[in-house]
């Protein structure tokens, strides 16, 4: 916890100096705006500690506000950095071309107090729409044929939350409207593929209930996302089972002959238990290949020797990165990033958006979505 307390200090520290010094090299603003302006940086860069210690007091009411500013903050200084960078990488090239060419070009560049207003502009005019795009949940929807329902179920209905993150930011009313858009889908099969919940409110009851509300003909299941056990899995599997979900750890289940459900634990649980295997190879083996499999898993990383032993794998865990351009990051570290089918060795994989958010409470060309997956009999 101390190394990770050292390494966030000192990255989100230095982008914090990074902003300052742009803004007074821009601006030339007083001593006194310099020190007025750089304890406000002091106070949003300890925020999410300071949010944690107030979390643990149990003053929610006051840990609210504190995450919406800081989460908010943070979302702007990172696209400043994103914005302000592209300027600085414009500039060296200009500079090297000045060097190349033997040629002034400094006309070709703009001034520097334009640059640093344009660069805080763009941030913010994301964060304005950033906030509606997030509160703009889509219903999307799948059809997958397949011949291996039976032949007296013609068409199941499965619907996919992800990353709903439930906390300070995601709050009951955000929860209200996702339950409102997944009854009116009417869901033979309710999933959670993870990061449920992410942090401590007063109204846990209240988000359980409104959870439980869904009613699913043959069961609501879910899987843990690494925020179950960040925020502590004995709690976290308590509320999934207030909120009527059947956790699948490293667990196959038939449901009706009609289908086969296989979830496995996120990779997380490995820094709680490195004896847990979170292998999702030994229950796909078992299972008759004459079954339609469908494989619940918070990370989209498709196992190797895992293609073609199940029809269809639900994830998450990427939210399409959010907020652009970190999409663009993500895509390194996970190919599979969101929003499409892959097929892989006879086997799909679908990666949702997400259905909330993690963080800044904002969302840019990547909203957030309900996915209703229709699995139809064809003959």
């Amino acid at each position: 916890m101390i190394i990770f307390l050292i390494v966030f200090l000192s990255l989100y520290g230095g982008i914090h100096a990074y902003l300052f010094f742009k803004a007074k090299a821009a601006l030339d603003f007083s001593m006194r705006t310099s020190i007025i302006l750089a304890l406000f940086m002091l106070i949003m860069l300890v925020t999410p500690i300071l949010l944690r210690l107030i979390e643990r007091t149990g003053n929610i009411s006051l840990a609210r506000p504190f995450a919406n500013i800081g989460f908010t903050w943070m979302g702007f200084l990172f696209l400043f950095l994103m914005t302000s960078l592209v300027f600085d990488i414009y500039k060296l090239l200009i500079t090297i071309a000045d060097y190349i060419l033997h040629k002034s070009l400094s006309a070709f560049f703009p001034n520097i107090t334009y640059i640093f207003l344009i660069s805080v502009f763009i941030p913010f005019a994301i964060i304005i729409y950033g906030f509606f795009e997030a509160a703009n949940i889509r219903v999307e929807q799948v059809i997958i044929k397949t011949a291996k329902l039976p032949a007296e179920i013609k068409e199941l209905r499965i619907v996919q939350i992800t990353d709903l993150h439930l906390s300070l930011t995601v709050n009951e009313k955000y929860l209200q409207k996702v339950m409102m858009l997944v009854k009116e889908s009417k869901p033979d099969i309710f999933i959670s593929t993870g990061d449920l919940i992410d942090d401590d409110t007063k109204n846990l009851d209240r988000l359980a209930a409104l959870l439980n509300g869904v009613e699913a003909q043959y069961g609501k299941f879910a899987v843990t996302g690494n925020h179950e056990f960040y925020f502590g899995l004995p709690r976290a599997t308590a509320f999934h089972e207030k909120a009527g979900f059947t956790i699948l750890r490293q667990q196959s289940v038939d449901i009706e002959g009609i289908l086969m459900l296989t979830g496995v634990d996120d990779p997380t649980a490995h820094q709680f238990d490195p004896n847990v295997d979170v292998s999702a190879l030994p229950l796909l083996k078992t299972i008759p290949h004459e079954r339609f499999t469908i494989l619940l898993k918070h990370q989209p990383r498709v196992e190797r020797g895992a293609a073609g032993l199940f029809d269809l794998q639900l994830s998450g865990h990427t939210h399409k990165g959010q907020i652009f351009p970190f999409m663009l990051f993500t895509k390194i570290f996970f190919p599979l990033t969101g929003g499409y089918l892959h097929k892989i060795d006879g086997s799909l994989a679908y990666v949702s958006r997400g259905t909330g958010t993690w963080g800044p409470p904002i969302r840019f060309l990547a909203p957030p979505e309900i996915t209703v997956f229709d699995i139809v009999r064809k003959k």
